[in-house]
């Protein structure tokens, strides 16, 4: 793809959608190029001199695909390389470019919104840790120039359909990481196994500080990497397994609301249709009814 940019018009609809796009490009910067580029044709409030840095208003993510460089924010210096992604934050100072000797290829993005902020607030992302190493991604690629061609394009809403494509780039950025946090680990290992044991075992009583000590491993370690694994901790998750089997069950087979609460493990059929309602929003004999 052809190097460009291009600055977004939004409208309310645009805003009252929660995310939206305010620029997106890719640049191909060769070897001992000045950089910033001087007279870019980018606006005053986006282009930057080294010695000064900027401050921006938006969250951009780049993704670095050829070369290498440096990050600088104010929590310090981070590397660049194929395969980098680099987060910037709104109201956060900072400035990068290219080594001299490899220059380097960014394709890039900037959004607003009130969506954006909820997302950046839940600890999934962090301005002290701006550099994300995800390797060379087709995924990630295949995002960007997706949403390349929304941009460019331009037709009536767009906007709608490029938020997707980003909240898409930002679940795959938590994905890779949470991945490559857990890669070639002993954990994730017993995480997998005890997961495929939970769902063979539905209907069980699980003692996981045991299970835990089964594979030589604290219940606290197991639990909080278990936690961050799947996002629920290993009672939840089992749970989880617990309400879906039972809704299952209501809609497949005549069982007794008592009988299928039995089978999934619950003792008390009260206990079982309170936290069947809290689960799914309603109780176990209205599942019946739809």
């Amino acid at each position: 793809m052809d190097d460009f940019f291009k600055y977004l018009t939004v409208g309310k609809a645009d805003i009252d959608w929660g995310l939206y796009l305010t620029v997106a490009g890719k640049a191909e910067i060769p070897k001992y190029s000045e950089y910033p580029i001087p007279e870019s044709g980018h606006p005053s409030g986006y282009n930057f001199q080294w010695e000064n840095g900027r401050v921006l208003q938006e969250y951009q993510v780049h993704y670095f695909t050829e070369g290498k460089g440096i990050l600088e924010n104010s929590y310090g210096k981070f590397k660049i390389q194929p395969g980098t992604i680099m987060i910037t934050y709104p109201g956060v100072w900072h400035r990068f470019r290219p080594l001299k000797t490899t220059g380097w290829v960014e394709n890039y993005m900037g959004f607003k919104g009130e969506m954006a902020e909820r997302i950046f607030s839940n600890g999934w992302f962090s301005s002290k840790k701006p550099v994300l190493n995800c390797a060379m991604r087709e995924e990630l690629i295949d995002t960007y120039y997706k949403i390349f061609h929304f941009v460019r394009e331009e037709k009536p809403n767009f906007q709608f359909v490029a938020s997707g494509m980003i909240i898409k780039l930002l679940g795959y950025l938590v994905s890779f990481q949470t991945q490559f946090d857990f890669h070639g680990k002993h954990i994730q290992t017993v995480i997998e196994e005890v997961r495929f044991f939970l769902r063979e075992n539905v209907e069980q009583q699980v003692n996981f500080e045991e299970i835990a000590s089964n594979y030589n491993v604290g219940y606290s370690y197991f639990r909080k990497m278990f936690k961050k694994y799947t996002g629920v901790p290993p009672k939840q998750y089992h749970l989880q397994l617990k309400i879906l089997r039972a809704k299952e069950l209501l809609v497949s087979s005549n069982f007794t609301i008592k009988e299928i609460a039995f089978k999934v493990g619950f003792e008390s059929i009260y206990y079982f249709s309170r936290i069947f309602k809290e689960k799914i929003g309603m109780p176990p004999s209205d599942i019946r009814k739809l």
